[in-house]
């Protein structure tokens, strides 16, 4: 594990930002991923659980990161994953892993919890929602504030469940910062990411959300958003999924393009990972 995660220093379209690079704290726990475990690992341990289980789509980074970290720390894991029986990169990796794949359909997903009760009511079985939304995984996102080494007046991240926003507002919150969290929601109508924010912090007067960015919704992408990363990749060597930090850092550039900064400033973003993301769209970024 690569902690505290290097920052870097990054100048694209001659506007210079700041990088917290969590994608590099492991090849397959990575990002936020590792932060949203770490806790839950620990009180599955505490509880006696040997074997988690957990939810998720067909691409999903969390499966992935699970089923690592559970090969890593000697659990079993077994993951319902949302939607009709597929093969490919992301489940192949989790197969490799040691994970058991139980597909249900999109009805039944919905309802996790009756899923888990199903088929592990008063067994030994330690249950961790889609992507681990959770008090602990807050806990362990409010840890990247406590690593920064010098202050930024702006924050930058991705957002789907608002769970890693929610423990850097925390954390924001807890060193008393003037710091303004910027979330870029990647779901269509993302303001209810306030709301889940909120559910877990509850002080939001850094908190400023920008709903504009996410593309056509969760996992939706076009063209303009392809080329960006494509174009950032080139010129930085810093690989950007679609799925969420592509969005992430489309937004901070086009907002520093549109003057919302004042000069000499300190921004960061922070890199939450999930490049295996990419696997799902090779095809958009075949046709660029």
């Amino acid at each position: 594990m690569q902690l505290p995660s290097p920052i870097h220093e990054v100048s694209y379209r001659g506007f210079n930002f700041f990088l917290k690079r969590d994608d590099l704290i492991d090849p397959f726990i990575s990002g936020n991923k590792w932060r949203k475990l770490k806790y839950i690992l620990q009180q599955a341990k505490q509880k006696n659980s040997t074997h988690l289980v957990t939810f998720g789509g067909a691409y999903s980074n969390h499966l992935l990161a699970t089923a690592a970290a559970a090969a890593k720390y000697q659990f079993k894991a077994t993951a319902f994953v949302r939607g009709e029986t597929v093969n490919n990169e992301m489940l192949l990796l989790c197969k490799l892993f040691g994970m058991q794949l139980r597909f249900v359909s999109r009805a039944a997903y919905k309802e996790k919890k009756l899923l888990f009760d199903q088929h592990y009511a008063n067994t030994n079985a330690y249950f961790i929602d889609e992507g681990g939304a959770s008090e602990e995984a807050v806990l362990g996102c409010s840890e990247i504030i406590s690593e920064l080494e010098q202050p930024f007046g702006h924050i930058f991240c991705a957002a789907g469940t608002g769970t890693t926003a929610a423990g850097l507002l925390r954390g924001i919150n807890q060193m008393n910062l003037s710091t303004q969290l910027h979330v870029v929601p990647v779901l269509k109508q993302g303001d209810f990411i306030r709301d889940e924010i909120a559910g877990y912090e509850q002080n939001l007067a850094c908190l400023k959300l920008h709903c504009d960015y996410h593309f056509g919704g969760y996992a939706k992408t076009n063209p303009q958003l392809i080329r960006f990363i494509k174009d950032f990749t080139t010129h930085t060597g810093i690989l950007l999924d679609p799925i969420y930090t592509g969005k992430m850092c489309y937004a901070l550039v086009n907002l520093a393009e549109q003057g919302t900064f004042t000069s000499g400033q300190n921004i960061l973003a922070i890199h939450t990972g999930g490049l295996f993301g990419i696997l799902g769209k090779k095809a958009d970024f075949d046709h660029i």
